[in-house]
This record gives C-alpha cells, sequence and structure tokens, in this order.
C-alpha cells in the first residue's frame, strides 16, 4: 500500500520542528537586560543596565540607571565571557567619549541616555562567530569601575548575556503532545478493530516515548546549576509534569491555599520591586546564580539609593522546581496544586472521551454507519475497558503525581494541601502496586495450571482490557518487570522530590539509578520483540548519557567552565536528534496503523504465542477458530458477564466459586488433564494435554461444509467442551473417518506440544 499520508505528516513533522528551532533573527548581536552585583561592599548599585554589542556596526550600546556613591575619576574594564572562555576584554574612559554623569562620577542618582562605545576589529575578530548562533547563548558580561588614580575597584557589576536565540518554544511542546496522544488514541482505536498485535506495539512506542520526555523534564527539576540551553530545552517538556500556566487555574490555587491556610508566593507580582536569581551553571569567576531577566526593573522607583539598596536585599534565588515553576511564570505555592489539577483533568476529559465514544458507537451501529460486529468487543465491555484505561492513566501521571507530592510535603504550603498530597501519592502507589502484585498472581496460576504465563493473562478479555497495560509491553515471561519499573520510578521521583537541596545527590543517586535499569534492561531484554526492545534499551541508554552530563554540570571534577559549556551544547544536539527519531518513529508506526488495512502485517507474531489466546470471540468463523476457542477457555459472553466475569469468577478476580466438578480457582472449565489434577493429586504436576479428540479427524470427511458454527456448539449455554470428557466428545462427534486419519491426528499429538504450551519458553 501507498503511505503517501503519513509520508506528508512526517515530512510536515521535520519541517516544522526544523522552524520551531530555527533563528528567530537575522542580526548578529550579544545583549542583556539583567545585571548583578559581583562585588562585596559595591559602590554603584544599577536599578536599569541594557548593553548590546552588535559585531556588524563595531559598537557596544548601554543603557545605564542606578545609584552611585563614587566620587571622582574612574575608568571600566569590561570583559564579555562566553562558555567560561574570555572573549573580549576592552577598557573604556568614560571622558574620551564625553559621557555625561560619568566625568568625573559623583555621589547620587545616575541616569543616563543611552549611549554607544566603538570597538575595534581586532577586539571583534576574537570572538568566535558561533557565540552569535548558538540558542541560548552560556555567557555573562563583567564590569569592574576602577579609580583611575590607584586602580582600585570600586564596583562590579555582572549581566546575563543572550544573542536572541532560544530553544525553549511552546511549538516544541506542542509537536510532542500531539504525537504522543495521537499514538495512544491510534492504539486503542486499532485494538478496537481487532489488531491487537498493532495496538500493543504503537501502544508500548507512545508510553515509552511519553517516559523519556518525563526523564527530560525530570533533568530540569533537579537543584542542578544547568547551562542556559539545557534549561531551556528540558523546560519544553514540563508540560508531561503538569507544569502548564494557565491563567484562571493560577488564581484557583491561589484562593484555594489562601482558603486552607496557606499563604500564596508573591514573587512573580513583585518583580519590579525584588530580583529573581536563577539557579545557572557556575562559572570560575562568578556566583553560582546570575540574575534572570527582568525588564521591569526598567520601571522601578528612582528617587533614593535606599530603593536600590533595598530591592538588592530582595534577591531571592530559585533552583530545581521552583526554577521550572518560575521559568513558566508559575508561583512557587502554586506548582504543586497546577500539576493536580491537570492530572485530574487528563483524566476527566479521557473518561469522558471514552463514554462518548461509547455512545457514538451505539448510535452508528442504530444509523448503519457501522456493522454491527464494528467495535463490539468495547461496545459489550467499554466499563472494563474504561477501568484498564484510567488504571493506564495512574501509570502515565505517577512520575508527575510521585515527584510533585513528595515535593509539597517538603514545602508544605498548607495543611490541606499536605493531605491531599498524602492522598494522590499513597492511593496512587497502592493502585499500581497492587494491581502489578495481581498481574503477578495471575500469571503464577496461569504456569501452575497451564506451564504458561500467556495462557490466562491473554485468554481472559476482563483481565487483559483491566491489567494489560502493565504486561501487554512485555514478553509473556517478563510479565513480572513492571515491578523493578514502578521501583525505578518511584526511587527516581524521590530522589529529584527530596534532593531540591544538594544537585550533587541528585546526579550521583540518578545516575546509580539509570545504570542499574540499563544494565537489568540490556541483559533481560523484557519487552515484547527486538524492536520494541532496542527502542527502549536505546532510550535508558541516553538517560544514562544525561545523567553523566548532569553530573559533569554540578562541577563536582572541577573541569573548566568551557567544558561545561560545550557538554550543554552536546546535551541539546545529542536528545534532540534523538527526540526526532523517535518522534518519526512513533508517527510512523501511528499512521500505518490509521492507514493501513491490516496493519498487523508490519508486525511479526509474538513468540510467547499471545494472539491464539487474544482473538476475538466475535471473529469465530470456523470449525477450527471454534476449536481454538475451546483450547483458550473462551466462553459465551455478554459484556465480559460469565464465568470469566471481573466481578464474579474471572481469572483476574481470584475468586473461588466453581471450584470442582472440572473447574479451577478461577471458577472456569479446566481441561481433562487440569481437571482430574484436582480430583488425583498425583496427576497434578502432569503436563496438561490438548483438548482435541485424537479419535476426531483434522477435518470433516463426511462432506459437511468446513465454515460456520459448528454443530453442538451454542448448544450449552456455556459454549464449552470441558464440562466432562465425554460431552467434550460428543459434542464435536463426527463419523470415523479413515485410518489414515486416526494415525495422523495420533501422530500429531505425540509430537505437538499442547496450544498453552507453545510458546513462551515452554516447548517441549
Amino acid at each position: 500500500m501507498r503511505l503517501s499520508h503519513s509520508s506528508r505528516a512526517i515530512c510536515l513533522l521535520l519541517t516544522l520542528i526544523s522552524s520551531l528551532l530555527h533563528t528567530t533573527s537575522a542580526i548578529r548581536l550579544i545583549e542583556s537586560k539583567s545585571l548583578n552585583s559581583c562585588q562585596d561592599n559595591s559602590s554603584f548599585t544599577a536599578t536599569l543596565f541594557n548593553v548590546v554589542f552588535t559585531p556588524d556596526n563595531a559598537s557596544v550600546a548601554f543603557q545605564v540607571t542606578g545609584v552611585s556613591s563614587i566620587s571622582g575619576y574612574v575608568h571600566a574594564e569590561i570583559e564579555l565571557i562566553v562558555y567560561g572562555y574570555s572573549a573580549l576584554k576592552t577598557t573604556v574612559n568614560p571622558c574620551d567619549i564625553n559621557l555625561a554623569g560619568m566625568c568625573p562620577m559623583n555621589i547620587g542618582q545616575l541616569d543616563n541616555q543611552p549611549f554607544n562605545i566603538p570597538v575595534s576589529k581586532d577586539v571583534i575578530s576574537k570572538v568566535p562567530a558561533i557565540f552569535y548562533g548558538v540558542p541560548d547563548l552560556d555567557g555573562l558580561v563583567r564590569i569592574f569601575i576602577r579609580d583611575t588614580k590607584t586602580n582600585v575597584s570600586k564596583a562590579c557589576v555582572q549581566a546575563e548575556l543572550s544573542n536572541g536565540k532560544t530553544v525553549d518554544q511552546k511549538g516544541v511542546g506542542w509537536v510532542t503532545a500531539v504525537v504522543a496522544g495521537l499514538a495512544l488514541v491510534a492504539s486503542a482505536v486499532t485494538s478496537g478493530l481487532g489488531h491487537s498485535n498493532t495496538a500493543a506495539h504503537v501502544a508500548a512506542n507512545a508510553l515509552s516515548l511519553f517516559g523519556y520526555l518525563q526523564a527530560q523534564a525530570l533533568i530540569g527539576m533537579t537543584a542542578v546549576s544547568l547551562p542556559p540551553i539545557v534549561m531551556s530545552w528540558t523546560q519544553n517538556f514540563q508540560w508531561t509534569m503538569g507544569i502548564i500556566r494557565v491563567e484562571f487555574l493560577q488564581d484557583i490555587a491561589t484562593w484555594y491555599q489562601r482558603a486552607t491556610g496557606g499563604t500564596p508566593s508573591t514573587l512573580l507580582s513583585n518583580l519590579h520591586e525584588a530580583s529573581v536569581e536563577v539557579q545557572k551553571r557556575s562559572l570560575d569567576f562568578a556566583r553560582k546564580s546570575v540574575v534572570y531577566g527582568f525588564n521591569d526593573l526598567a520601571k522601578r522607583s528612582s528617587d533614593t539609593g535606599a530603593t536600590a539598596a533595598s530591592s538588592a536585599a530582595k534577591n531571592r534565588v530559585v533552583r530545581g522546581i521552583e526554577r521550572v515553576g518560575f521559568r513558566a511564570r508559575i508561583e512557587s505555592t502554586n506548582i504543586f496544586l497546577t500539576g493536580v489539577i491537570f492530572f485530574m483533568v487528563f483524566v476527566t476529559f479521557t473518561t469522558a472521551g471514552v463514554a462518548l465514544f461509547k455512545a457514538f458507537c451505539e448510535g452508528a451501529v442504530r444509523a448503519g454507519w457501522f456493522k454491527g460486529n464494528k467495535f463490539e468487543d468495547f461496545r459489550n465491555g467499554w466499563k472494563i475497558v474504561l477501568k484498564g484505561i484510567l488504571f493506564r492513566l495512574v501509570l502515565i501521571g505517577f512520575p508527575q503525581m510521585t515527584v510533585l507530592c513528595l515535593w509539597e510535603l517538603t514545602k508544605r504550603d498548607s495543611s490541606a494541601e499536605v493531605v491531599l498530597a498524602l492522598f494522590f501519592f499513597l492511593s496512587m502507589t497502592v493502585s499500581l502496586g497492587w494491581a502489578a502484585l495481581k498481574v503477578f498472581r495471575i500469571a503464577q496460576r496461569s504456569v501452575a495450571m497451564h506451564k504458561n504465563p500467556a495462557y490466562i493473562l491473554y485468554s481472559d478479555p476482563t483481565a487483559l482490557n483491566k491489567w494489560g497495560f502493565l504486561y501487554v509491553q512485555f514478553r509473556a515471561t517478563a510479565y513480572y518487570f513492571i515491578m523493578p519499573v514502578l521501583v525505578y520510578i518511584l526511587l527516581k521521583s524521590i530522589f529529584v522530590a527530596f534532593g531540591q537541596g544538594s544537585g550533587v545527590a541528585q546526579a550521583v543517586g540518578l545516575l546509580i539509578i539509570d545504570a542499574v535499569f540499563l544494565i537489568g534492561v540490556s541483559i533481560l531484554r523484557p519487552w515484547m520483540d527486538k524492536k520494541t526492545n532496542a527502542f527502549n534499551i536505546a532510550i535508558a541508554a541516553i538517560n544514562v548519557l544525561n545523567v553523566i552530563f548532569l553530573l559533569f554540570f554540578t562541577s563536582v571534577f572541577n573541569q573548566p567552565g568551557i567544558v561545561t559549556g560545550v557538554m550543554g551544547v552536546i546535551f541539546f544536539g545529542v536528545n534532540a536528534a534523538f527526540a526526532i527519531i523517535l518522534i518519526v518513529m512513533v508517527l510512523f508506526a501511528t499512521a500505518w496503523a490509521v492507514f493501513s488495512k491490516n496493519p498487523d502485517t508490519r508486525y511479526q507474531p509474538m513468540r510467547d504465542d499471545r494472539g491464539s489466546f487474544i482473538k476475538s470471540q466475535t471473529q469465530l468463523n470456523t470449525e477450527l477458530d471454534a476449536l481454538g476457542a475451546t483450547a483458550r477457555g473462551d466462553m459465551q459472553q455478554t459484556g465480559y458477564k460469565s464465568r470469566l466475569s471481573d466481578d464474579e469468577d474471572s481469572y483476574s478476580s481470584g475468586s473461588g466459586k466453581g471450584r470442582g466438578n472440572g473447574y479451577g480457582a478461577a471458577g472456569v472449565p479446566l481441561p481433562p488433564s487440569t481437571a482430574n489434577s484436582h480430583r488425583s493429586p498425583s496427576r497434578h504436576q502432569e503436563p496438561p494435554r490438548s483438548p482435541i479428540d485424537p479419535n476426531m479427524p483434522f477435518l470433516p470427511s463426511d462432506g459437511t461444509p468446513r465454515h460456520g458454527t459448528p454443530t453442538g456448539y451454542n448448544d450449552s449455554p456455556n459454549r464449552g467442551m470441558y464440562n466432562g470428557e465425554n460431552q467434550s466428545h460428543s459434542q464435536f462427534h463426527h463419523p470415523a473417518a479413515p485410518g489414515s486419519a486416526h494415525s495422523q491426528m495420533g501422530y500429531r499429538q505425540q509430537n505437538n506440544g499442547s496450544p498453552w504450551q507453545r510458546g513462551a519458553g515452554y516447548d517441549h
């Protein structure tokens, strides 16, 4: 088939990402709109500092407003430092350029008009051209004001620099959110159409992509002093942690906190009175924090020097989770509630969407838009499907809620918010842990009864639809791997939430956790096939590489500043390229699932033989299909309500009903060998035998049709053969075939294992 639609979608995506990361200005410049003191007892305090260096016209434009306690003749030493490299040094004498108010300097208010300082071509040539093009420039300008006679430094100010380009683009977040969302929706629709193999692959890749984006966001939430380009890049993915600013939600969060006895933060509303320092990478010559740009300082009151001194005393450093919230323009006391609100909104809208889709399907069938069997499994058991979707949402939101809830326990914004944090953390952790334990018990029962964990995990539609989100992405024998994954997420969240006071501890802890996880998945390779294993192992490897970068960003190795700056650029380059590759792969898989008539042809059948157990009861159309359904233990169902019912006797419910008389612990009919094992302990360890009668010919030889509902299949309300051996033989009795048929069946039974013994490493 031709995938013109998917090809256009991929080309459009690449074009969009390129445009988002493309420079927005063709003018080469280095500018600053922020200021900080870099010397104790500085005699000059600025309330406004704008500087723009434009190499094309060989000048530096200044605008300075502040309060000075310096008198006499002075000169200024200006140094431009980029990625720890001193790119430019020059000395300026205010008297040489007739700078009013500074030749000589006088005590009092300094309110200068903008002025330009020429820069020689020799100096400009020393600035590498890459400094003008790399987004989120990591550099600053430092100015020493020295007495002309004694050369003693009277004051020092330094300012963060920018070249007008950044990778913090809202479009990047929107693209990743749309791709991940479309993949999850496509997997759900594909599953409803009966393409379970495709749905499992698309869902697994979408969840892995979402997990990678959350790992990027966690890097930005650490208390490590990050290079500007790393901060901006990781900020693109904070939406995965619920850090999204919506004005009226901020008002709701502030009101709730006040109503529950808390004191809301007013940091963002007081930027005109206090400066905020965003913790960044330490340079060897500067403080660990440099002032974050706040243009509102230009409007600050300039009546007395006391105003400047007061504002200087109100500096506040934001790091880690607070830094992420500040960059998103969310008050620190609203971060937790913002995340909780968005998670609940996500769950609510998803639930409403499923209910509306159910109503749409029913209406479409009645109107004749759909055939009667379209989405029939979903329409009959949509409540069970909805439970599984809600559990999947809990799994997706687990990293977000764990980090925010544990962090809220350290901040204690209000007593009610602490209660909410405990409720969400405990409820989500307990529910996922209980679900994982449930899957483990079901698989263990399946192994004990049928020597194959896939038998019950995939043959029971209730278990598959409700708990399948925990194990379908893994091979059948690795059903347990969701437990290590949950522990992995929990440990990372604990380090990020509780380690906000020590970036080094966070980096070391995350490195150990991610390294152990990478080693484990590389050895076990637990996912469903080679491609999915490669997809996830590559993500784990990139996560380890990112944490190694994070450890270097802590400056624990005392490397030169330029090394750290270059590593920040490499961090962005590697992750940007890797993210594009993942997005393209997920988008292609999604397009194939949507536009292909038979998307399962792209994927090989699973080696654990899950496909033979998953097959829908509504798709049975041959006698062999009926035999396979009976071998799987399928029952007559109406909305999954039979002896496989989740609320009554499902494999997944663990009910004790129906035991004995050929029924197992789950209350479902058992094959003769397994049923007899309950009556005869000596035979309990014998391998199960195939339920197909060896005396019955492989195909009917009496001229009866080979298609259609088999004779006697609907005679029993349980639609099964295992209510007794004699009954199973009589229901599918056919006239005797020639002796050759009997010999062929005997040979087949001797040389082929039972259907539930095949695959998953249990071949005999």
